[in-house]
This record gives C-alpha cells, structure tokens and sequence, in this order.
C-alpha cells in the first residue's frame, strides 16, 4: 500500500488520520511482519498492511484512507 503522498507503507511506520494515531504491524506488499502479527497470520490477505490504532484496534488496509499520513518512519528498510 502506498500512502496518499506516494510513498510505500514499511513495518514500524507511525501514522496519523482523522486524529487517530496508529503504528504499521505488518506489510503484506514487502513481506515484513512484527513478531506479534507473524506471516502466517496475516499473509492470506494477499495484500495491504495492518495497522494497530490507539482508540480502533487493529485494522486492514489495502488503500489508504483520504488524509492517512506518515508520520515517522520507524526504520528504513
């Protein structure tokens, strides 16, 4: 998944939208997983990442929502 800005969603991504504050938990398009949402969980989404949010939980994307920004980029990968 890319965000709106162009760039591609990376595991350990903090992101904001619509005031909410998540962090990225897996990338099913770069093959990269947390320990706590390993491959086999996650991987039969076929594509798109998990993002765990402060006040929603964990949530699927495969597009980005209108206004989803990256807020830090916990690692380059």
């Amino acid at each position: 998944m890319h965000y709106p800005d162009g760039r591609i969603a990376r595991l350990g991504d903090e992101v904001s939208v619509a005031g909410m504050s998540g962090r990225v938990v897996c990338s099913i398009d770069t093959g990269e997983y947390s320990d706590d949402y390993p491959e086999q969980a996650w991987a039969y989404l076929q594509r798109g990442v998990m993002i765990v949010w402060d006040r929603q939980g964990l949530t699927h994307y495969d597009a980005p929502e209108a206004g989803m920004i990256l807020v830090r980029r916990h690692r380059e990968v």
